[in-house]
């Protein structure tokens, strides 16, 4: 309250200077109640042409940016400058956290998977991220402020925005790089629209191979079903001779065991998806692994192809042995049904450059086309559906190699060629691997065994 007394003193002042010039006046004019008149304007044009004064300094220093003080001043107009001056502040410091608050947001929204749009009344865009951009190839600066239909041109999303019915998401396919994306329009304010866009590619693929894998599950164990039911009919209703009722029961095994391979791997993929990563502690003697696919293969060819095995690896691997044996078994068993007889299947394991491993399965078989390979680790798919039955797969055998592999931080390459054979190489990464603690009594180099014919 101190601009109170200094306006009082200034009052005071322009009293006493009224009365000066009253008390001079009186001298020169004869009538008292001029004089008392000169000396009550003198006073107020004194406190009028200080205020005067006073107040353009503020009003100029309002007219600027206010970035410096304002006037030095004292009294009122002091105290008017200081009020206004942190009001000034505080509105500035309120529109700067109103603005890192919407740049926050902004860049929160920036970094979301989903795109996002916003268009005002006129379906003008207003803001969009990188994302939506990127959903329906808008430059998010240049093309702000355009209508949005002006550059969106597929007529599904033109007719959804028009008919302004957004109960139901709109499913958009073959946009930009054939993707399928789902798009959600909210409402919001005065007429204003957010659009929201997501990128379903994968779940509409997942939910693609969910269809094909119940479908051929259910054609996979139909057929021996059919099979069997068939059996069982023509052993109920015709006589049938000893020969022939041992041979409708080898068939009937034959189907029974083929619906049962074919269970057993359903069950070993969905443990194989549902279990953690295998721990790093367990070790297996990587040389006893591939002896034990050595001796199954043998069995498996019957002498019919010549194996070529390296062994004498002296490491260990960190693995769940079962799952690992599982995998290198699988890539041997391909080889060994899909080369013809006399041919060559080699099975050799080398350390790569990064520290890490690598098992390799190459034969000499009738190899794949190269449009085959990126499909080949799906489920059931076949290249040749017929010889695949025939040679007793069931579809499953290199998707279970890949998911153990990548368990265990690896990855399943293929090569092939028609005519030339396959390779299949199973990496594992540094990690997973280690020296024999007393390696046995061994040549440093590998051993190459030749087996077979």
């Amino acid at each position: 309250m101190t601009w109170i007394f200094s306006r009082a003193l200034l009052a005071v002042a322009a009293i006493a200077l009224g009365g000066l010039v009253g008390y001079l006046d009186s001298e020169l004019i004869p009538v008292g109640w001029v004089a008392s008149l000169v000396s009550v304007s003198a006073a107020v044009a004194l406190m009028i042409l200080v205020d005067g004064f006073r107040a353009r300094r503020l009003i100029h220093w309002l007219h600027g940016d206010q970035e410096d003080s304002p006037p030095n001043e004292f009294g009122l107009w002091g105290e008017l400058g200081y009020r206004i001056e942190r009001a000034v502040r505080d509105r500035d410091r309120t529109i700067q956290q109103e603005r890192n608050e919407l740049l926050q947001m902004l860049t929160a929204i920036e970094a979301s998977p989903n795109g996002v749009l916003m268009l005002d009344a006129e379906d003008h865009i207003r803001w969009c991220n990188r994302v939506a951009g990127d959903h329906f190839s808008l430059n998010p600066e240049r093309d702000r402020q355009q209508r949005i239909t002006n550059l969106v041109r597929y007529p599904a999303f033109v007719s959804y925005l028009q008919a302004g019915q957004f109960a139901a998401p709109l499913i958009l396919t073959n946009t930009r790089g054939k993707a399928t994306l789902s798009v959600v329009v909210s409402p919001y304010g005065n007429g204003m629209k957010l659009v929201l866009s997501v990128d379903v590619t994968e779940s509409e693929r997942a939910e693609g191979m969910r269809r094909d894998f119940v479908a051929n599950v259910s054609h996979e164990i139909r057929t021996p079903l059919t099979v069997l039911s068939g059996f069982i009919e023509t052993m109920g209703s015709l006589p049938l001779t000893e020969s022939e009722r041992r041979r409708v029961l080898v068939l009937m095994g034959q189907q029974t065991q083929r619906m049962q391979t074919l269970v057993s791997d359903l069950l070993t993929l969905a443990q194989l998806e549902g279990s953690p990563r295998p721990a790093s502690d367990r070790w297996v003697k990587l040389d006893g692994l591939l002896a034990r696919v050595l001796s199954d293969g043998l069995a498996l060819s019957a002498g019919r192809h010549q194996l070529e095995v390296f062994t004498q690896t002296h490491l260990e691997v960190a693995a769940v042995e079962t799952e690992l044996y599982s995998a290198i078994a699988n890539l041997v068993t391909n080889a060994v049904r899909y080369t013809p007889e006399g041919g060559q299947i080699q099975l050799s394991w080398r350390r790569t450059a990064d520290g890490g491993g690598e098992v390799c399965v190459a034969d000499t078989g009738v190899g794949i086309a190269r449009e085959h390979l990126p499909r080949l680790t799906e489920r059931f798919y076949r290249v040749d559906g017929s010889r695949s039955r025939d040679t007793g797969g069931t579809g499953l055998g290199l998707s279970i190699v890949k998911h153990v592999i990548h368990r265990h931080g690896g990855e399943l390459l293929i090569q092939s060629e028609p005519g030339k054979g396959s390779k299949f190489r199973l990496t594992l990464p540094a990690m997973r691997l280690r020296e024999l603690e007393e390696p046995p009594h061994a040549p440093a180099a590998p051993a190459i065994e030749h087996i077979g014919t």
